[in-house]
């Protein structure tokens, strides 16, 4: 990343998925920042990232001279439960190579500012109790601990929790 010129954020197209494949893969090898332990292909990425309704749940990615260095995306939460229609789950990674340097808080900052105008007034986070990064960054914007299961998760034979992390947008 040249530090002289400024990271972009903006919605993701399919020229994207490589990159946020590459990341996403990157972080399940240097883990564990996420449940996931198999590194996933890039045609179930492109499947992800054609789902219904991108408009209103996008991934936002973080790009610097043609470099995507992270991404965010927002996505139904327990979709086909119309009570739930005003909630989403928010989920970003980036690049292991450019931590520290306010990407996520980037990523994040756009996607607050996206979602009132989608009718989503409830975000929600779900992440590993060992991840104290995104617990920062989450709590940095207001979001409050709603939830932990502890234990459920054993990655390299260590047990962790996962956390529920919620943030209401409207008062």
């Amino acid at each position: 990343m040249n530090p002289e010129s400024p990271v972009h954020i903006r919605q993701a197209n399919e020229l994207d998925i490589t990159a946020i494949t590459r990341i996403y893969n990157d972080l399940i090898h240097h883990g564990p920042t996420t449940a996931q332990l198999d590194p996933v292909s890039l045609e179930s990425r492109r499947e992800w990232f054609q789902a219904p309704d991108r408009s209103r749940y996008p991934v936002f990615v973080a790009e610097n001279q043609g470099s995507i260095l992270g991404y965010l995306s927002l996505n139904p939460y327990r979709s086909g439960r119309r009570a739930l229609d005003a909630t989403a789950e928010v989920s970003y990674f980036v690049d292991p190579r450019y931590h520290q340097q306010g990407i996520g808080t980037k990523l994040l900052k756009q996607a607050l500012e996206h979602c009132p105008s989608h009718q989503i007034d409830t975000l929600l986070a779900i992440l590993l109790d060992t991840n104290d990064a995104s617990i920062a960054l989450l709590e940095k914007f207001g979001f409050q601990r709603w939830g932990h299961l502890p234990g459920v998760a054993e990655i390299n034979d260590h047990r962790m929790g996962q956390y529920y992390y919620g943030l209401t947008l409207k008062p």
